[in-house]
């Protein structure tokens, strides 16, 4: 096989003619007299496919690895975000504490926003919520969201990224290459296990 391949690339180099000027390459192949046989084709075909086979699954891979990373670290940097607002929201008005969950989700034609207390005596101002969020990342628009708090503490996040079926949590570790299908474009799967994994993980430092 490899005495086959070298027969090819040695009757290429014998019909090429390689002219220098003004410090370029120019070569010229002379196809009217290259002749190949049928299995010399099948085999460089062989090659390639071979070559592909190895080659292409390893992109997916490393491409479903970096947008799952992607997704974790925005989960991750919207609940900073997010703990950093209830801590602004706590200084003014002290509500921060009455927070249990946050959530945001939009399309081309909605916009949902909506804020769950522990208390109903008086309102949340979620658009306020949310704009505090946004001076912490403003990448935020381009997030669906859920947010767990408990005691003024941003404690799991589930968030999914705008176009992307791609789902990235906080506490981490739950969406990975492995399971990623399990939570791709369900956000709501994701949040579920963020939250069961933030309480275990309360329970393990109690």
């Amino acid at each position: 096989m490899i005495k086959m391949i070298l027969n090819i690339f040695y009757r290429l180099n014998n019909r090429a003619i390689i002219l220098s000027k003004s410090n370029f390459l120019l070569v010229v192949f002379r196809y009217s007299k290259i002749s190949f046989t049928l299995i010399e084709l099948i085999v460089v075909i062989a090659i390639i496919g071979v070559l592909a086979a190895i080659l292409v699954p390893a992109m997916l891979g490393y491409v479903r690895k970096s947008k799952v990373s992607s997704a974790n670290s925005a989960a991750n940097s919207l609940q900073k975000a997010i703990n950093t607002a209830l801590v602004e929201i706590d200084e003014e008005t002290e509500e921060a504490g009455r927070i249990n969950e946050i959530s945001y989700t939009h399309d081309e034609s909605s916009v949902s926003l909506d804020i769950t207390a522990t208390s109903t005596s008086t309102s949340i101002d979620a658009s306020n919520t949310y704009k505090k969020i946004a001076n912490y990342m403003d990448k935020v628009s381009k997030l669906d969201f859920f947010a767990e708090c408990k005691g003024g503490v941003c404690t799991a996040v589930a968030c999914q990224q705008d176009g992307a079926k791609y789902v990235g949590t906080a506490p981490g570790g739950i969406v990975t290459v492995d399971t990623y299908e399990d939570y791709s474009d369900n956000i709501s799967a994701a949040f579920v296990a963020a939250k069961t994994k933030a309480e275990t993980q309360r329970a393990a430092k109690s």
